[in-house]
């Protein structure tokens, strides 16, 4: 269980909270934390380093995802551009006023298969309703999006036939991480830091422009079509 020491004791999470809301004497000084938790990432070889998570964004609760999230920027998913598979620039204010999910892809992982088919599936279903799923590979966790955009494009056309669009490979985590997603991450902060943990963690935005919840990779795109619906209909 990850702890937060405080001047020499030691909290969970559920402790911390409990704290907060029952003494109104409990505080701390943001440079007196050190947020603790269990080795459970793989190796840098997998793509992302063994950095200690950042303890902001562990205040408030995100429903789906079980984690804590924050909004911290007023900029909105329309205000970036991006390169699509083919290298063409993309504004994505193409798609004001859409419901939007977002994920990081790859084609070697074991999450591939049930995921490209499942967001082919939400995807026939629900765009002639405004829903828009963006596809971006990330070849750093792994080593399991190694191809060329053009392999990349083939493959996930030629055998899970997906409509959606897929765009240029990018860094998700890292100094060189996307624009995009430094957006994305720092609007839905993860329980263990701003991290992207694997492959297929995905977003949910809603027609604002909005990020509204995250879902960690083990989550099925099925999982989210009622949250889908909700934000179409709204």
């Amino acid at each position: 269980m990850a702890s937060l020491h405080l001047s020499g004791v030691f909290y969970s999470p559920v402790q911390y909270l409990t704290q907060i809301n029952t003494n109104p004497k409990f505080s701390f000084s943001r440079s007196s934390i050190a947020f603790r938790a269990p080795s459970i990432w793989p190796s840098s070889s997998a793509g992302f380093s063994q950095q200690s998570p950042s303890f902001s964004g562990f205040l408030s609760k995100s429903r789906s995802f079980g984690v804590f999230a924050r909004a911290t920027t007023d900029k909105t998913i329309y205000d970036f551009t991006v390169k699509d598979i083919d290298g063409k620039d993309t504004p994505l204010n193409k798609f004001k006023g859409k419901v939007l999910l977002i994920v990081n892809v790859a084609s070697r992982c074991g999450l591939t298969s049930s995921n490209y088919s499942e967001l082919s599936q939400l995807y026939e279903k629900y765009k002639t309703q405004g829903f828009e799923i963006l596809a971006f590979p990330c070849n750093q966790f792994g080593g399991q999006e190694p191809g060329s955009n053009t392999e990349i494009k083939n493959f996930s056309c030629t055998r899970f036939k997906t409509n959606f669009p897929i765009f240029d490979k990018i860094d998700v985590n890292g100094p060189s991480t996307a624009p995009i997603y430094q957006f994305l991450k720092s609007s839905a902060g993860g329980f263990l830091g701003d991290l992207i943990k694997w492959n297929f963690e995905k977003f949910l935005v809603d027609k604002n422009g909005k990020v509204v919840e995250r879902y960690p990779p083990t989550t099925s795109p099925f999982q989210i079509e009622r949250d889908i619906q909700k934000l179409l209909a709204a």
